[in-house]
């Protein structure tokens, strides 16, 4: 009797142990009211002088929801707008959505850099330290345009949404070319219903992988979303990932990227004095070196193992006249420079580095024996201002982050799907090369104009490499006079340098008011 009562009681116990797992189960995969993510914003008001000229504006930092099919939120992106006060008819008012690229980077460069009200205080090619200051925007495009910075998924204060916070977000939905610029077009034409701006002149304003995004997303909102954009606005242009010299060791056979770089390499060796004879002026040089790398040099690389001893002599002590590098270091290469190589041999003698994205930067060489430069001193000398005035400016001007970890980088690669599925292709993916999109973009709209901003000393996505793209478009001939160009003396970030920002400035405001 004893043992049948134990065992009743053991039963009894173990049913409840089972119904007590089974409800904490239950409840936690139930988010709580305080584990919801909701869509917020808050507002303020401030002031900004643009050139000498005054303009009020509201200022709105808030998130927008991102749903599903079953209108269950899938992310939360945050972006952070400003509107020109003191508007009646906001169809007059031209918009433009701004982002940054990566991809997997927060928008914070180009709003406390380029067009915010507020940008950092930079010392141009030389470091700053804290504690670090932002000053009025002398160059802010307020005055052409109503602005929208957003931050891409996992960057800033945006968030994928899971199932512990009541959505069905995962990183594969938003960790790919194609996902990244669904997420992108759902956000902007959520925002343009949101501020009832569907109307208004409309602009896609990016930067490195957002010039990647700008022509994934534009095609959706006129082939998906009926949306037509004024302009597209691109700052140092990158549609194919085959054009990339960083990437091109993994390529064998592709000798584009070459001819494509060198009149970067020959722009910062000009910069650094290590051209030989140098040339007074940079620009007549720069043409002179387009010329011989779409000829004699792509016709050296085309020969492949065919070239003779002499044309590969003659033109290795070429390529030493534009580059400064040694014809020994250049014959080693087989004629093939790559962007790291030529970044970590250019200042070699000196026991330093040029940078990646802006090639006037310089920093000491971690391993003066290594391959490549171990790091890019460009985003040593002005990574901690940003994100230390970018954080400041959102909590304590904006007044928004409180308790929130503002994320500079999703950190996407290796997790990150960069094939595309092309228009035409039936949604089969191959390597990513958006100029198809953009192409068909522009024949669906033939009314949209489409602006290049590029910086000689940028080696990451090098300014002829922009070039090219655009002169090899699928497009009528026609279309290509939609098409207009602007160069500037600085590198990737043009406005990290006060006379180009100004520059910068001055033409996308021409460009925005000459097409809306």
């Amino acid at each position: 009797m004893k043992f049948i009562k134990s065992s009743i009681f053991l039963c009894s116990l173990s049913l409840s142990l089972q119904l007590a797992a089974q409800t904490k189960t239950e409840k936690d995969n139930h988010p709580t009211p305080n584990n919801i993510i909701k869509e917020s914003k808050v507002e303020s008001k401030g002031t900004v002088t643009v050139e000498g000229k005054t303009i009020d504006y509201k200022a709105v930092a808030g998130t927008i929801l991102l749903k599903d099919k079953d209108e269950k939120p899938t992310c939360s992106l945050f972006y952070t707008a400003y509107f020109k006060s003191g508007l009646t008819d906001l169809s007059q008012r031209p918009i433009t959505f701004i982002y940054n690229g990566g991809p997997g980077s927060a928008s914070i460069w180009l709003h406390m850099g380029a067009w915010g009200p507020q940008v950092v205080k930079l010392n141009d090619t030389t470091m700053v330290k804290a504690p670090y200051q932002t000053i009025n925007n002398n160059y802010s495009l307020l005055d052409a345009s109503d602005l929208v910075f957003i931050d891409a998924p996992s960057t800033g204060f945006s968030r994928i949404i899971t199932k512990e916070q009541g959505g069905t977000g995962k990183k594969e939905d938003f960790y790919g070319t194609d996902e990244d610029a669904r997420a992108f077009a759902n956000f902007i034409t959520q925002f343009i219903t949101d501020y009832s701006r569907w109307n208004s002149p409309k602009y896609l304003f990016g930067e490195s992988y957002g010039t990647f995004r700008n022509a994934a997303v534009v095609y959706q909102l006129v082939q998906n979303k009926g949306m037509n954009m004024n302009g597209i606005i691109m700052l140092s242009q990158l549609l194919s990932w085959n054009n990339m010299s960083d990437m091109v060791d993994m390529d064998p056979g592709m000798d584009l990227p070459f001819p494509l770089n060198l009149p970067t390499y020959a722009a910062t060796a000009w910069y650094h004095h290590k051209i030989p004879n140098k040339p007074a002026k940079l620009e007549p040089f720069l043409k002179e070196v387009e010329h011989f790398a779409m000829t004699d040099y792509a016709k050296a690389l085309a020969e492949g193992a065919t070239i003779s001893d002499t044309e590969f002599n003659n033109i290795a002590m070429q390529l030493h006249q534009y580059t400064g590098l040694s014809v020994e270091l250049i014959k080693k290469t087989n004629l093939r420079i790559t962007g790291p190589i030529f970044a970590k041999n250019l200042l070699g003698d000196q026991d330093q580095i040029t940078g990646r994205l802006d090639s006037r930067f310089t920093g000491f060489s971690i391993d003066p024996l290594g391959r490549e430069p171990a790091y890019d001193p460009m985003d040593s000398y002005i990574q901690s201002a940003f994100v230390a005035t970018g954080n400041n400016y959102l909590r304590e001007v904006l007044h928004y982050g409180e308790g929130k970890d503002y994320r500079l980088s999703a950190n996407v690669f290796g997790s990150w799907d960069f094939r595309h599925a092309a228009p035409g292709s039936g949604g089969f993916k191959m390597f990513g090369n958006v100029m198809p999109d953009l192409a068909q973009a522009m024949i669906l709209n033939p009314k949209m104009k489409v602006m290049l901003n590029m910086g000689y000393y940028d080696l990451g996505t090098p300014y002829y490499e922009g070039v090219y793209e655009m002169q090899h478009l699928r497009i009528p001939k026609a279309l290509q006079s939609n098409i207009s160009y602007a160069y500037y003396q600085s590198g990737h970030m043009v406005y990290l340098q006060p006379d180009a920002h100004k520059e910068l400035h001055d033409n996308v405001a021409a460009f925005i008011a000459q097409t809306h």
